[in-house]
């Protein structure tokens, strides 16, 4: 994505030695819509006092992607940064000199906005470091798991898919369902209304950030693959007679197409429960609640997508179209206060998708008792 003349200037204006808070806050915003498009869409729709600690959140989990991404770094680099990156998020580490190692070593799979944001690690860190206690603690909790859960699974990354569903779920709560809780977090420090309804949504939550998640990996089955990473569980494709090591772009085999149906069907599911989530929120909070519709009704459409198309081969084949995501953001905005017609539009953008009778839980099972006893966080 090509910055804008704004956002040109913002960087250089804010990338300048000594930046105070402001510009610094005037970074993050810019260089958010060259490395997260659909969230700095979302971002603004926030109340002003949500906006800069969800943006911080993100920009945080999008250097934790570009380490995870790059291919030019080892599993054992990868882990290196990663608890290099904790350590310079809490606070115990230098985030000058984390960029100055890292940066040379990004290649050009890494976007320039991506080595961007990793050379200006210490202004994303610095808003951090000014956020209030109960959000410090969420947003450090949220790269902890992250970083860490990520860097396991990179250790063991290969063409072969991940073991079983049970591990899918694992991979998707460390780079995902733990965002949706700190989302939750931060919104219940936010509001004492949905702070009484925290209970309710943290499980919700997990999986609103495990469905985008899990529309995410099948979409880009095939651009992982090229990186020589596969994220489908091993156990739902060979009962479906098909080896996930064999499989080729473009390939549409019985076995293959069953086993996509299968996780199509969970995707599905974990939406429903996604939905769930947004309606729990206070009606009055529309633009808590824009900012959780637009993502969900264009993973909504992109499942509908692959699930017509299983022989695409590429994500590009079953990306939406500007026009399905401007009719997303005007639809769901102009139906946000009102949760029978969201339930309703619901039902109709999902008609035909197959469905899962079994229920959603959170990686690990309950709460306490989350994938690993570190806590790890997903992205």
């Amino acid at each position: 994505m090509s910055p804008t003349r704004f956002d040109t200037m913002a960087l250089m204006i804010a990338s300048s030695p000594g930046g105070s808070t402001s510009r610094d806050l005037t970074y993050q915003a810019a260089i958010l819509r060259g490395v997260s498009r659909t969230f700095a869409l979302n971002i603004p729709q926030l109340p002003d006092a949500l906006r800069d600690v969800v943006g911080n959140v993100y920009a945080l989990c999008r250097i934790a992607d570009t380490i995870e991404d790059e291919p030019a770094l080892s599993p054992a680099q990868k882990r290196a940064f990663s608890e290099r990156f904790i350590e310079v998020v809490i606070g115990r580490g230098d985030a000058a000199a984390f960029s100055c190692e890292i940066g040379p070593l990004l290649s050009s799979s890494s976007t320039g906005h991506e080595r961007d944001l990793v050379a200006n690690t210490a202004r994303i860190v610095r808003i951090t470091g000014g956020l209030g206690a109960a959000q410090r603690r969420a947003v450090e909790r949220c790269v902890r798991i992250m970083s860490r859960g990520m860097a396991e699974f990179q250790q063991h990354a290969s063409t072969a898919g991940l073991r079983d569903v049970p591990h899918l779920n694992r991979y998707c709560y460390c780079v995902a369902g733990v965002v949706g809780e700190t989302l939750t977090e931060l919104f219940c420090d936010y509001s004492a209304e949905i702070g009484g309804r925290r209970e309710e949504l943290l499980p919700l939550s997990v999986s609103f950030g495990q469905g985008l998640q899990m529309v995410n990996i099948l979409k880009d089955v095939w651009e992982d693959r090229r990186r020589g990473a596969c994220w489908l569980p091993r156990d739902v494709f060979q009962a479906a007679g098909c080896e996930l090591r064999a499989l080729s772009p473009g390939q549409a085999g019985p076995g293959f197409v069953e086993g996509l149906s299968q996780l199509v069907a969970l995707a599905h599911r974990h939406l429903a429960h996604a939905l769930r989530f947004v309606l729990a929120m206070p009606r009055g909070e529309t633009g808590i609640r824009r900012f959780c519709l637009w993502p969900l009704g264009m993973a909504v459409l992109t499942l509908q997508r692959i699930h017509a198309t299983p022989a695409f081969s590429s994500g590009s084949d079953v990306k939406i179209s500007r026009r399905s995501v401007r009719a997303v953001t005007a639809v769901t905005s102009l139906l946000a206060r009102s949760n029978p017609a969201l339930t309703l539009l619901f039902r109709g953008l999902t008609r035909g998708l197959p469905r899962t009778p079994e229920p959603v839980t959170r990686a690990g099972g309950t709460r306490s008792a989350r994938p690993g006893s570190r806590r790890r966080r997903s992205p």
